[in-house]
């Protein structure tokens, strides 16, 4: 992040001349900017291997480095479940019929898409169904993101439609349902038949239910052979297996809801 947005000369070059003017001032390495502090710790985002071993070069050698593999972070907080849907209007009746009516005194919901494209189609089909959901993706100006952002922390929203611009490091207690309408793939400059899902992004979006220690529910809706090839990987990547909801029925969600501990 540091190398691409053009950070990386500039941060060697605040550190050199505070260095000469403070040669005792305590360095603190972030994932996106390098700052320096006096009597403060490093407080991690995670970050790329690029990001890492750039840290490294710039870090003194008497100094505490701590990485945590993303391996440990763990998926155990909350249940997850996959649902297959025959076509895209499959997904949008499942989130109405089923997770929407069974969930809506349960807390607030986040449903994560890969596109600003799919964002806005999803965000339009709900809000015509007459559900007062909110949207946001990277398009947004700041003062729009912070309006949204800010109505869904305060409570005044419940439903929120969000690429992966929100999948890292926002909080909110309130969220016990995730919903991944689209599953994370990596993105590669040209369009594969057969794409690797962005693990780690899976990890993080997850990670936005049950937070601080509340129970959670993850619901992945699956659409295709496609997307099936997906989850299994994801399965794999991280060594376990995800519960199918086998049938689209009040019973098969009310049984995954009340095994989350939510109902």
């Amino acid at each position: 992040m540091l190398a691409e947005d053009g950070f990386r000369d500039d941060s060697l070059r605040i550190m050199k001349e505070i260095q000469k003017l403070s040669p005792n001032c305590q360095e603190v390495k972030h994932a996106s900017v390098i700052s320096v502090f006096v009597w403060c710790f490093c407080f991690p985002a995670t970050f790329n291997e690029t990001v890492k071993n750039f840290v490294s070069r710039t870090v003194k050698e008497d100094h505490n480095k701590l990485f945590v593999k993303k391996e440990e972070l763990s998926l155990d907080a909350v249940k997850q479940y996959k649902v297959n849907c025959p076509d895209e209007l499959s997904k949008l009746e499942v989130i109405k019929d089923y997770i929407f009516e069974l969930g809506e005194n349960l807390g607030q919901t986040i449903i994560f898409v890969r596109t600003r494209e799919s964002a806005r189609v999803l965000h339009k089909a709900l809000v015509d169904m007459g559900y007062e959901v909110t949207a946001i993706q990277g398009a947004l100006d700041h003062g729009e993101r912070d309006k949204i952002i800010k109505e869904f922390k305060d409570g005044l929203t419940q439903v929120l439609i969000s690429t992966d611009v929100l999948a890292r490091g926002f909080d909110q207690q309130q969220v016990n349902l995730v919903i991944n309408y689209d599953l994370p793939i990596k993105y590669t400059p040209h369009y594969t038949r057969e794409p690797d899902p962005d693990c780690e992004v899976y990890l993080h979006r997850v990670g936005r239910a049950g937070r601080f220690g509340r129970k959670g529910a993850v619901f992945n809706l699956i659409c295709g052979e496609r997307d099936e090839k997906i989850m299994g990987k994801i399965e794999a990547h991280f060594g376990t297996s995800i519960n199918e909801v086998k049938e689209c029925s009040e019973d098969e969600f009310k049984g995954a809801l009340k095994a989350a501990g939510l109902l």
